[in-house]
Formats: structure tokens, C-alpha cells, sequence
């Protein structure tokens, strides 16, 4: 594939800073993007309704329209009866700015797996909110690409139905109705077969249709089940990769169950790509409070100083779900808990967290330090780890099932739905500490967070205060990523009055109460990072490999020697064994007296 570079696309509004390489003192310096736009789009339903009148919502199946039926090529505008009518692509062209001007690239966008949940609730809407920013570039196409037969019409019509049930996502802007009609005009759809070169052979012409004869730059955002991956991007390189610009392709985890498929994928993967055009993405890293980990960090000199063995008495990364698997458990139980978050979610953030200060904030810079971390880990072994699974469970009359209640789940499964973990680093700024990991489903809340846990003060002066529970007194920095994200630090502090009470108190930042702008989704930081070529949120190949050497072999011991998990009520705080695995490193799970 071509892997040649262009100018990459400018969004005025986009949030974090990158390095400048000229400044009037020849030294290097930050330069912020600010913008005058309105905020992020969100989809108000008074504001789709009024715009989109004639879209009939059916209760079980397809979405009617009074729309003119369409062809799969032709953009769709208003008429002035107020339906939507076909129109061609040169006036579709000329409705969305297209000009003949060969010198200013294009930007074309094809999710492949476009009938898919991923597709409609994420990837599509977090392109819409990027296009209502101007963050897309100038020139830009969308495709969706599946095996379902679907018209451009129904694919547009497709993602209306998606905003009007996830308005929650977005907030109200202004012109919402004029951005999303402009949008959809950018917004196709071609039926074909992902191991059919002829079909992606076929929506090769019609990409440089739209692309006409400018610099095309492509871009394949994979949402498809992973055994399928290697036939997709074989036939798009060879049949739909752009030929004198750059082709980038967005791979989903899983990536892989072991050390062993993960190899062969990448191996296969670049029999037809190079590294630098694969992007694998996980969302968590575009996370806007995982993005702040190294900015607050690096940047607040009370907190590097900090930020090692002598201070820190125990790093915790915690991930729950108050719900089970909800009718997927036929994928979940091919996985489960320990590769669906922890090999990658709750492992990416460590690495993060605990990497020594990279040479820049170049992402080769940044990923070189995070595979050091990686490799520096001491192999898991079996007693310090604890797996669960959730039972049924009876709260306010109310039954909840257990996982193996879901019919796509065999009954005899042993497969984890909770585990909990302790890791170590064993290199000097970390040795000692430990990281404990715990991710869950149908636990009693949804979280995710950080919780560093710093060492007691010597010598307390006021330790008769707190009596013989010495982690009263112990200062905490909690990160929450979500929900409503928050960074605070638990300080000790005097009641005010006469007598000398002592009281823990929180010095917070609420993101909500800070800050007006509101958070951009995860997907959309990482598509316009791999629109730009941005690759420092992205993982490379090395460090893939050095997550799962950690996990594998612990992974293939719990299979081999079928390991029966701990079974826990649904809507508890899991197994028992997660509070003794803490307590044998004298440590406490942070979340169990969490503030409200």
C-alpha cells in the first residue's frame, strides 16, 4: 500500500496542545488550538424532527421514508414539497464545495463493518461531530462498506434513527439541521463481500470519483470481527489503496487471544501493510482523562517528585460494569474479562502511568517508553490472580441473571466475567509497588479509575487522631476516567472550630463544574489522530507483543488447568478472593468507601 505522507487535516477546535517547531525565539514552544465554532454538535430531537419531518420510526424493522426512492450512487437533497429527492453527483459536488482545485487532497473514509452497533452508535456520529467542527478536511468522502444490501438513502436514513435514540451523546449547537444534511451528502454506501477483491475493486471507482483526480488519501476503519481482518485488508490493498497518496487502516481489538494468534495477525497484517499504516486502536487511550495522565504529571512539579517507590504505596486500576453481558455472551465467552479489558484497557493505561519521561512528545518517544514499562513487568503468576464469574442474585424483587443464564453462553462455561490482579515492575523507580487490576461485569457500579494510594507519614504527629486505621490518613489522588470525570486528592484537614477534629477532605477538580466545553468522545480524538497520522495514541506491533508475553501464559495455565471461578452475586462488589489478594499486600480496594 501507498504510504506516502500529505498534509494533514486542521481542525481549529481540537483540544491538546502539539509542539511548534519554530517560534520568534527559535526555541520550541506550545501552541494551543482555540476556536470561535460553537460547541460539539449534539443531535437535539426537536432539531432532527423539524429538519427531517418525513422519517417514519417502525417499532420492529426498518426505518420507512416518504423519500423518492434513491440508487446506491446518488446523494439525496430536499425538494420543495420538503422530502428528500435524489439528486446527481456533480450537483452534490456543488452542494458540498467541491472544486476542481487538484492541489488540496482528499480525505476518503471507509468503514468497513458499516451495518454494525460499533458503526452506527460510535464511528459514524463521532465523524459527524468532528465534520460539525471543521475538523474534517476540506475535500472528504464517507463509505460505509458491509455485505448487507442497503441504498445510500436507507444508510443516511440508518443514522438518523441512531442520533434521534443517542441524543444523549451529543450536546445542541446551532445549525444542527443544515450541519447534518451537509454531512449525509458526504455519506455513501456499497454492498459488497470483504474477501471479494472485484467488490472492492468496484468501490475503488467509485472513490476516485469523488476524489476527482486530486491527491487521494484513504483511510479503512476495520468494524469487523477479527477472523476477518486479514481478508478485508488484502483486498483493499490490493484493489482500493490509494495510488499517490497515503492508505491508513484502523484495526478493533481483540488483537488477537495470545501471543501466538496476536503474532500471526501483525505477520499477516503486514504481508499487505507496513507498521505506520496500522493503527490499532484502543478507545480507552483517547479517554480524556488518560490523555491528562501525562500532562498531569509532567507539567505540575508537586506531582513528578512524587511519582515513584519512596511516595507511592500502591497504584490501582479499577474498571467495572453494572451489567453482565446482555445477549453478547457468545463473543464474550471466546475472551472474557481478563483479554477483553485487562491485556489491553487497564495494561495501556499502567504503561502510561508508571513510563520515565520520554525525549518528547513525539509518539515513537512516547511508545518506546511504555514497552520499557511492559518489559519490565514480572510475569503473572497464578496466585496473584483471583477470577470470578456472576451468579444470579434476587435484590428488590427483582431476579437478575446469571451469566450462564445467556442463551449464547454454554452452560459449563468457566470463563471469567470478574478478575482481579496483582503486578509488579521491577525496575528502580517502581520496585516494590504494587499495581493492583480489577475489572468486572454486574458489579454494583460502573467506574473507571486510578487510585494512587501514597505511603503513611512518618512519625504522624496527629495518628491518635485517625486511632489504629492508619489509611484514614492516608493521602489518595484518584483520576476517574468515567462517568462524570473527576481528578481529586484526599487531604487531611482540621474541622474548624475550638477542639482539634480531624477531617478528610477532597481537593477536586469536577470536570463538569470546571469546565463548560464538553468532553469529546474517545473515537473522535483517535479518528482525527489517524486522519492526521497521529500515532501516539495508537499501539505498535513491539508493544502488543510485550502485553500479551505478560498474559499469556498465565491465560493458558487458568484454561489448562480449568480453573473454576469464584462465583459472586450479580450487583455485588465481587468475589471475596479480591479482598484477601489486596490485603496480602496490606492494601485496601479504594472504591469500597467511595464518595458520592
Amino acid at each position: 500500500m501507498a504510504t506516502l505522507s500529505s498534509s494533514s487535516a486542521h481542525c481549529p477546535s481540537y483540544a491538546y496542545h502539539r509542539l511548534s517547531s519554530s517560534s520568534s525565539n527559535g526555541q520550541h514552544q506550545r501552541v494551543g488550538f482555540t476556536s470561535s465554532l460553537p460547541q460539539r454538535a449534539k443531535i437535539s430531537l426537536q432539531c432532527l424532527k423539524n429538519s427531517h419531518q418525513n422519517v417514519v420510526l417502525m417499532q420492529d424493522g426498518p426505518v420507512a421514508t416518504t423519500a423518492t426512492p434513491l440508487g446506491n450512487e446518488t446523494p439525496f437533497k430536499e425538494s420543495k414539497g420538503g422530502l428528500l429527492s435524489g439528486t446527481s453527483l456533480e450537483e452534490c459536488k456543488d452542494a458540498v464545495g467541491f472544486d476542481n482545485n487538484e492541489n488540496e487532497p482528499s480525505v476518503s473514509i471507509t468503514v468497513v463493518g458499516a451495518s454494525g452497533d460499533l458503526a452506527k452508535k460510535k464511528i459514524f456520529p463521532a465523524l459527524f461531530a468532528l465534520y460539525y467542527e471543521d475538523c474534517l478536511p476540506k475535500h472528504f468522502t464517507i463509505y460505509g462498506y458491509a455485505r448487507s444490501k442497503m441504498t445510500d438513502a436507507e444508510l443516511r436514513t440508518m443514522m438518523f434513527v441512531v442520533y434521534l435514540d443517542e441524543v444523549p451523546m451529543f450536546i445542541h449547537g446551532e445549525n444542527c439541521d443544515e450541519k447534518m444534511e451537509q454531512f449525509l451528502k458526504r455519506c455513501f454506501y456499497h454492498s459488497g463481500q470483504y474477501d471479494s477483491e472485484e467488490n472492492f475493486a468496484e468501490l475503488d471507482r467509485k472513490l476516485k470519483k469523488h476524489e476527482g483526480g486530486r491527491v487521494s488519501n484513504r483511510l479503512f476503519y476495520l468494524s469487523i470481527p477479527p477472523n476477518i481482518f486479514i481478508d478485508a485488508v488484502k483486498c483493499a490493498s490490493l484493489s482500493a489503496s490509494s495510488g499517490n497518496g497515503w492508505t491508513r487502516v484502523i484495526v478493533e481489538k481483540p488483537f488477537g487471544r495470545d501471543s501466538e494468534s496476536s503474532a500471526a495477525l501483525t505477520k499477516a497484517l503486514k504481508n499487505y501493510l507496513d507498521e505506520d499504516q496500522i493503527f490499532r486502536i484502543d478507545h480507552y487511550l483517547g479517554k480524556e482523562l488518560v490523555e491528562n495522565l501525562s500532562v498531569l504529571r509532567f507539567s505540575n512539579l508537586i506531582f513528578e517528585p512524587l511519582w515513584s517507590r519512596q511516595y507511592i504505596r500502591n497504584v490501582q486500576l479499577i474498571f467495572s460494569e453494572d451489567f453482565g453481558t446482555e445477549g453478547r455472551g457468545g463473543y464474550f465467552d471466546n475472551y472474557g474479562i481478563i483479554r477483553d479489558i485487562m491485556q489491553n484497557h487497564l495494561l495501556q493505561i499502567l504503561a502510561l502511568f508508571a513510563m520515565e519521561t520520554p525525549v518528547s512528545l513525539d509518539a515513537e518517544d512516547i511508545r518506546n517508553e511504555k514497552v520499557k514499562v511492559l518489559r519490565s513487568m514480572r510475569p503473572l503468576q497464578l496466585e496473584d490472580m483471583v477470577v470470578g464469574q456472576y451468579k444470579s442474585h434476587t435484590k428488590g424483587g427483582v431476579t437478575y441473571p446469571a451469566y450462564t443464564d445467556d442463551k449464547t453462553v454454554p452452560k459449563d462455561s468457566l470463563t471469567p466475567t470478574f478478575a482481579a490482579a496483582a503486578l509488579f515492575i521491577d525496575n528502580a523507580r517502581w520496585d516494590g509497588v504494587p499495581f493492583l487490576m480489577k475489572a468486572g461485569k454486574a458489579l454494583h457500579s460502573k467506574r473507571a479509575e486510578i487510585r494512587v494510594q501514597f505511603r503513611h507519614v512518618p512519625g504522624n504527629l496527629y495518628n491518635r487522631n485517625f486511632g489504629t486505621d492508619l489509611d484514614r490518613a492516608t493521602n489518595e489522588l484518584v483520576i476517574r476516567v468515567q462517568p462524570d470525570e473527576a481528578i481529586y486528592l484526599k487531604i487531611n484537614n482540621k474541622i474548624p472550630g475550638l477542639g482539634m477534629r480531624l477531617d478528610r477532605s477532597n481537593l477536586n477538580l469536577h470536570y463538569a463544574a470546571r469546565y463548560s466545553k464538553e468532553i469529546p468522545d474517545a473515537y473522535e480524538r483517535l479518528l482525527l489522530d489517524a486522519i492526521e497520522g497521529e500515532r501516539r495514541l495508537f499501539i505498535r506491533s513491539d508493544e502488543l507483543n510485550a502485553a500479551w508475553a505478560l498474559f499469556t501464559p498465565l491465560l493458558k495455565e487458568l484454561e489448562e488447568k480449568k480453573i473454576i471461578p469464584e462465583y459472586y452475586p450479580y450487583g455485588s462488589r465481587g468475589p471475596v478472593g479480591a479482598h484477601y489478594l489486596a490485603a496480602r499486600y496490606k492494601v485496601r480496594w479504594g472504591d469500597l468507601n467511595v464518595e458520592q
